[in-house]
């Protein structure tokens, strides 16, 4: 009988030993993160996490980080959502590790910022390339001399002058059309 216990006692003491030499200085908060997940989280940076929202942005942010939770590449999750055209959505334990976020609205971009959202305030094209009186006149550009072909003039201010009387042939023909 003594021996049993002796038997038991190293057994439990091995196991003890083997598991503090295996945990590979885990956190208790890595511990528990990967107990609730089902895997090991790799780590995520916002920067990965905007890539990938910037490149697909229909696909929801919980979806992205916990995607990239597990694979930790930005590769490997965009590789999959053009496979897949979705990414899985995030099991109900990892909302008590990553809490929603209260607002659904994505960071706002530089080139929506910069434009005021007031249509009073609006550029239009036709003011921006002082095209009002083209317009007023009614002129009428025909369609063969839309978008030609540009001939190389010898000068920069020449060749500048073209490309506005073409970007204004543009304008005015997308209007006949509309």
């Amino acid at each position: 009988m003594g021996e049993v216990v002796n038997v038991i006692v190293a057994f439990a003491v091995i196991i003890f030993i083997f598991r503090w030499a295996t945990s590979g200085g885990d956190t208790t908060e890595q511990r528990s993160a990967a107990d609730t997940l089902g895997f090991r989280p790799k780590p995520v940076t916002q920067v990965m996490i905007d890539t990938i929202s910037n490149m697909f942005p229909d696909i929801p942010v919980d979806n992205v980080r916990y995607d990239l939770l597990r694979t930790g590449s930005v590769e490997l999750t965009s590789n999959k959502i053009l496979e897949r055209g979705f990414l899985d959505a995030p099991p109900p334990a990892y909302y008590t590790l990553f809490p929603r976020e209260t607002t659904t609205a994505r960071p706002a971009t530089a080139t929506s910022t910069a434009r005021p959202t007031d249509k009073k305030t609006q550029e239009t094209l036709i003011s921006r390339y002082s095209l009002q009186d083209r317009v007023t006149r009614g002129e009428v550009v025909q369609e063969d001399k839309i978008g030609g072909k540009a001939v190389w003039e010898d000068s920069a201010d020449k060749r500048e002058a073209s490309l506005r009387e073409r970007k204004a042939q543009m304008i005015l023909a997308a209007r006949q059309c509309v």
